[in-house]
């Protein structure tokens, strides 16, 4: 396609809110006049990314957006995956009080280990990926690269799994919640969830030859207008800002290097201007307490795909032309 232009993207984490993200990468490849080179994802942003993958692999754009719904259903209550994890862990977790994964991990009182309440380690999740995904085909796809960002619990420091570390275990490990799950262990490593150090991370897009436009999905609001009073809303209000902490370190790096490209004062052999954009995904939630993001019922992923869908078609309306161009995001006014 002549007019077809290139896009690196980025991913954000966000449990079911993930729906939203499935329903822009629908958007943007339903559209036909964009293509991707490289994707980093966290968590639900990294599912989205390999699942996709595995369908390009099998069969191009089609085959994207089927494996991408069939995963969204099998993770849902509907879908059987939510109740199988009920079924293990409910008579244990008696403070679960809605349906999907909906406890409050700040009532101590309540809380028990993974290691606890589940010695064996069975998740659920570990089965549909591995039913679902061919990672083979996804580690021989070469129009496409993965970063999966996750933890490790020990070093505290991130992990970026690329190549021919993309495995079922590394994609669980990116979404691996230390209070729902055991940290999955990889070549004697132990990792948590990447959110707390990459959500998504920006830096391995940087190198990546091509294009210099990176398109953030983000599905995690940085700002809120109310002060939370409770201690459920105080919970939710720490995650958001500790799951977007090490973004807003990024974007103050990219503006900084953006800078002194601008005033000549970098080598463009060294670096070079990343130009952002965005799709916000908090017109769409503002509605839903953050406590939805362990809402797994179908007709919520299916809602927030026409949000993610409807998004992506707004965005590229109002930005397809400044692709290649100029960025779409003031890093500055917007974030510092």
């Amino acid at each position: 396609m002549a007019d077809q232009k290139t896009l690196s993207l980025a991913l954000q984490g966000g449990g079911a809110h993930g729906a939203f993200t499935w329903g822009v990468i629908d958007g943007l490849l339903s559209d036909g006049r964009i293509k991707f080179d490289a994707i980093s994802g966290t968590s639900a942003g990294a599912m989205n990314a390999v699942v996709m993958t595995d369908g390009l692999a099998r069969d191009g754009v089609k085959g994207a957006l089927q494996r991408m719904e069939e995963f969204w259903h099998s993770v849902s209550r509907e879908g059987g995956m939510v109740s199988r994890m009920r079924a293990l862990i409910d008579p244990i977790l008696s403070f679960w009080s809605l349906p999907g994964w909906d406890w409050d991990p700040s009532d101590l009182r309540n809380f028990r280990s993974p290691y606890e309440f589940n010695p064996l380690n069975i998740n659920p999740l570990k089965e549909v990926v591995e039913d679902l995904i061919d990672f083979e085909k996804v580690r021989a796809y070469r129009d496409l690269h993965l970063f999966l960002a996750a933890t490790n619990v020990r070093s505290g420091k991130i992990k970026v799994f690329s190549g021919s570390e993309i495995t079922a275990d590394a994609l669980l490990a990116s979404a691996c919640l230390p209070y729902v799950f055991q940290s999955v262990e990889i070549d004697g490593e132990f990792y948590w969830d990447g959110g707390f150090l990459g959500n998504p991370p920006l830096f391995p897009l940087f190198d990546m030859p091509g294009t210099e436009d990176i398109l953030l999905v983000q599905v995690n609001p940085i700002e809120r207008d109310e002060v939370p009073r409770t201690a459920h809303a105080i919970v939710e209000r720490m995650s958001e800002i500790t799951f977007n902490a090490s973004l807003l370190r990024e974007f103050r790096a990219i503006d900084f290097v953006n800078r002194l490209m601008a005033e000549s004062k970098l080598d463009p052999k060294r670096y070079r201007t990343n130009r952002i954009h965005r799709i916000d995904a908090g017109k769409a939630l503002a509605k839903y307490a953050a406590a939805t993001k362990l809402d797994t019922s179908w007709s919520f992923f299916q809602e927030l795909h026409r949000a993610g869908q409807l998004a992506a078609r707004e965005w590229l309306e109002e930005n397809f032309d400044a692709i290649g161009v100029k960025a779409t995001v003031d890093l500055r006014k917007a974030f510092l």
